[in-house]
């Protein structure tokens, strides 16, 4: 009879990388005292890179050798190509190894890839080839505006990874909780996560982050920045100038003007008035040559944007080259008013403790005198009624 043929050997290289995970299948058919063994690798690989396809062979005897992928189509016959997709190419074959190699891989190259020896017999082994589909960097979406004392809805979205993406969102340092959804596409998947935060003024400019994690990205992740853009309304603010305007002085006047979106106009006027002749407006700032008393008083700055109107004065009082101006003290009244306070409060207070010793010191003196009053009285009676050798010698001082 003649011998039974032994199995064929499959193995399935990794990538040269550091994510291949190998996962080692050894069956050995013994049937003669020439036995052959198989082995099987299975490889992972990242999408766009390169796989290697072994079938190792012990003690061949020349028998036929096909490779086949997931579909069972075949891909070489004995060292000839059988399908074509120059992707696959054969790169040796030997009495001991046979290796096909197959570049920028994809998902859809996943599957099975099996290594067969044909003799009286047919023996196979499979490999698995894994691909993983690492994440791009997250977008942010938002759903509405954020407007000063409302909320704003944020969600970052990795829209394939294979396997899912995890996303975290993170905000000065620490980690914000958000609603995780995940959809599969087939082969891979699409991530989000969405944050709920409410916003103000103060908020605005301020910095966010979503970090996408994945084994395709060994330890690193991907990284998108986003920083909030809170409206609201404006604030108007006029910087006044410093000292005594008089006749034939300058006026400069700012609008200090603050915002989300920043007003693009700037309004000055004066109320009950129209603004001088010689006044000139540039941009922010409004200025007045040559001042005349005829110029006095309330000049105003407004702004306005989507979400609010403000609005700010200032009072002009143009004086006579000549004039004597008293001069306010730079001290707030409010100071001075306190330490008037404080002055009055001590002197009542000394007032009160002075009061109290005298009173005390006035019963001392009262009560001593009646205790000199009573003395007397003792001596009096004694000397009257004789001195008693019994009650003991006592000595009064008169």
């Amino acid at each position: 009879m003649r011998p039974v043929r032994s199995s064929v050997l499959c193995r399935l290289l990794p990538a040269p990388c550091s994510l291949a995970l190998r996962s080692l299948v050894l069956v050995l058919l013994c049937i003669t005292p020439r036995c052959q063994a198989v082995q099987a690798e299975n490889v992972t690989v990242m999408e766009g890179g390169t796989a290697e396809i072994s079938c190792r062979l012990q003690n061949y005897d020349g028998s036929i050798v096909v490779i086949q992928n997931p579909r069972r189509q075949t891909l070489f016959f004995n060292g000839t190509r059988a399908l074509k997709d120059d992707r696959f190419q054969m790169v040796l074959f030997t009495p001991r190894l046979v290796r096909i190699e197959l570049t920028n891989v994809s998902v859809s190259d996943e599957g099975g890839y099996f290594c067969q020896l044909y003799t009286d017999s047919t023996h196979h082994q499979v490999a698995t080839l894994s691909v993983l589909v690492p994440p791009e960097t997250p977008t942010v979406e938002v759903k509405q505006e954020a407007v000063e004392g409302g909320e704003v809805e944020l969600t970052c979205v990795s829209p394939r990874s294979k396997p899912a993406a995890t996303l975290r969102w993170v905000r000065n340092g620490r980690e914000v909780p958000g609603v995780v959804s995940q959809q599969d596409n087939g082969k891979t998947f699409s991530v989000s996560s969405t944050i709920r935060i409410p916003v103000e003024r103060k908020d605005n400019g301020a910095a966010l982050s979503c970090e996408a994690f994945h084994p395709a990205l060994g330890g690193q992740k991907r990284i998108r920045h986003y920083r909030l853009d809170v409206y609201f309304a404006p604030t108007v603010r006029i910087v006044p100038p410093t000292g005594i305007l008089r006749e034939g002085d300058s006026l400069s006047l700012t609008c200090s003007v603050t915002g989300n979106p920043l007003p693009r106009n700037i309004q000055w006027s004066k109320i009950n008035d129209t603004l001088p002749e010689r006044a000139e407006i540039s941009g922010p700032t409004l200025q007045i040559s040559r001042l005349s008393q005829s110029y006095n008083g309330t000049y105003l700055c407004q702004a306005q944007n989507n979400y609010g109107r403000a609005a700010d004065h200032y009072t002009l009082l143009v004086y006579d080259p000549g004039a004597v101006v008293e001069t306010h003290s730079a001290v707030p009244y409010a100071v001075i008013g306190g330490v008037l306070a404080l002055l009055v409060f001590t002197v009542i207070c000394v007032l009160i403790v002075t009061i109290w010793c005298s009173v005390r010191q006035k019963g001392s003196y009262l009560t001593h005198e009646a205790s000199g009053l009573d003395e007397h009285g003792e001596v009096q009676e004694a000397f009257l009624n004789g001195n008693d050798a019994s009650q003991g010698k006592k000595e009064y001082l008169l």
